[in-house]
């Protein structure tokens, strides 16, 4: 298979209730722990019901090198809706910027490594509950935004620690968001209505995947690493640091658990692959989680409960991607994992490869392969039928059929979209009245 050149980036769940046995104390503490729980019974579906009343669904499409966000529909044809500026206070930024040389040292390294020489812009957003504003991690300022979407105007802006914000996490109520600080080893839990922190917990290196599980009351985060230099031969794995998940209460912020999966992958008899965990889903039930792991085509299946992995699979290589790992930006082969409602089906963005997959759960076998360029994350639609990827090589956003595995639409966004999420925005919006 053969496409366009694959330009490799680092990064890229809906949670159902899971039913909990009272029985024996250790199964209590393992569930209490690590169950990734969801958000599902008839009377969440309520509230949330109340909650969206006169709002719309949509998809946010965070363009990181344009500095924009698309919102598009959340199923079906993926139109776009409007578009917001992310960066409204761009000079001002800059300005601070370039008067700080250390901030600027950042700022230009930023540029030169995981920016591919672009400036980061935008990388993860949440809406607010009542959709009137979007919450935006913003890479190259090293900060956390609120946008109003009504007017495009900020609400307020968080400077997280050290000198890089990286992905975040919508708590399922909506109400709190955690963000990797990524060159200070820190999460920051924001209230997403003030802005004001509420607390904040110690990673491994580079912390970058958030999840909210067992209901909130948790928060994973996955540390990758140093993944911006050219020690990538397998031998020199050691210099890439501390690397690991690390599991916080969500209201003490205190550590719960932490899981090293170099023990684990070298017990499955795989100490070849990376234990840098990239983008993860829970199961719909919280029994498993999937991860993607530097350099490697393919993901990684691991119990919960069990603390092991069960399964790793390979994915197909594309004959025209180059295995010099040096020129993989990032360290990452295949960025964006995304599982169905229904647990039954994966969604694989395969970004040096060039292309995107559904994979069975039952059988971890491949479907058709979507020819897609850079395809940086994978998300799921709002009506659930359709995995959504952002194809950051070539600027547009496609949805793949979890039935089918085929391509059911393609719409074009901003330059460089990565980051793709479900949210809301007042029925009859059509972007900002005043810029």
């Amino acid at each position: 298979m053969s496409h366009a050149r694959p330009r490799p980036d680092s990064g890229p769940h809906r949670e159902s209730r899971r039913t909990r046995a009272i029985g024996a104390l250790a199964a209590v503490v393992v569930l209490s722990l690590a169950t990734a729980a969801p958000a599902g019974a008839a009377g969440a579906a309520g509230a949330a019901s109340e909650r969206t009343e006169g709002l719309r669904e949509v998809l946010f499409v965070g363009n990181n090198w344009d500095g924009t966000a698309d919102v598009i529909h959340s199923s079906g044809d993926l139109a776009r809706i409007g578009r917001l500026n992310v960066v409204p206070d761009k000079d001002q930024r800059l300005t601070e910027i370039y008067l700080n040389p250390v901030k600027l040292a950042y700022f230009l390294g930023i540029r030169l490594g995981p920016g591919e020489g672009h400036d980061q812009f935008v990388d993860d957003m949440y809406s607010t509950p009542d959709g009137s504003a979007v919450v935006v991690s913003r890479p190259s300022f090293a900060d956390v935004v609120s946008l109003d979407v009504a007017t495009g105007r900020i609400n307020w802006r968080f400077p997280v620690s050290g000198y890089r914000s990286d992905h975040m996490a919508l708590s399922p109520d909506g109400t709190r968001v955690a963000v990797s600080a990524s060159t200070s080893n820190t999460v920051h839990v924001l209230d997403v209505r003030t802005g004001a922190q509420l607390g904040s917990f110690a990673t491994g290196d580079k912390p970058h995947e958030n999840l909210f599980t067992d209901g909130g009351r948790r928060i994973w985060n996955m540390s990758i690493g140093e993944v911006n230099t050219a020690l990538d031969a397998p031998w020199l794995d050691w210099t890439k640091g501390d690397r690991r998940i690390t599991v916080v209460d969500a209201d003490t912020f205190a550590q719960v658990k932490v899981i090293d999966m170099r023990e684990r992958l070298d017990a499955a008899g795989r100490s070849d692959l990376s234990d840098a965990v990239r983008p993860a889903a829970f199961t719909p039930d919280g029994s498993k989680l999937y991860f993607q792991v530097s350099f490697f085509n393919g993901l990684v299946e691991y119990d919960v409960v069990a603390d092991r992995i069960t399964h790793i699979k390979t994915l197909p290589k594309n004959p025209a991607t180059s295995e010099d790992r040096t020129t993989w930006v990032n360290d990452s082969r295949h960025h964006g994992l995304s599982v169905n409602p229904a647990g039954d089906k994966l969604c694989v963005a395969g970004t040096m490869d060039d292309y995107a997959t559904v994979v069975d759960r039952a059988t971890l076998q491949e479907g058709p392969l979507v020819p897609a360029s850079k395809p940086y994350w994978a998300t799921v639609s709002g009506d659930g039928k359709s995995c959504v990827i952002s194809e950051s090589g070539a600027d547009q956003v496609t949805a793949i059929d979890f039935a089918t595995g085929r391509k059911t639409a393609s719409v074009p966004v901003g330059d460089h979209p990565q980051r793709v999420r479900l949210g809301h925005v007042p029925a009859g919006w059509t972007g900002p009245s005043a810029r």
